[in-house]
């Protein structure tokens, strides 16, 4: 059997659409974003994570979804997440279809991150 992405796709899509995000607006955290990679591998959907070098100034060694701080030469916050995913992990930004965003947070490190999926 194959499995048909399409459903949950289009589900998930529309949720993130539909519902309020909540958003940081705070001038004191330096913006950030990440994305959060769902794919589908062996006929299941995936979840993909990094782990962060030792070699990077902010949270070595630990487990995270691509992203990083914005640019000013990035668009807004998506470019931002795509632009770093692809720089960690080389997933083309027009290779990724962004479904939508979740919530603001904000970090020990005073990153505001959005995250993107």
């Amino acid at each position: 059997m194959t499995l048909d992405p399409q459903p949950f796709k289009v589900q998930l899509q529309a949720l993130l659409a539909q519902r309020p995000r909540r958003r940081l607006h705070d001038p004191t955290l330096i913006p950030a974003a990440v994305l959060i990679p769902l794919l589908v591998k062996d006929q299941e959907w995936q979840v993909l994570v990094t782990q962060r070098s030792e070699n990077v100034e902010h949270h070595k060694g630990q487990i995270s979804f691509p992203g990083g701080a914005w640019d000013a030469e990035d668009a807004d916050l998506q470019a931002t997440a795509l632009r770093e995913t692809y720089e960690e992990i080389g997933i083309p930004p027009e290779a990724v279809e962004v479904l939508g965003a979740l919530d603001d947070f904000q970090t020990i490190s005073r990153f505001a991150v959005t995250p993107y999926v």
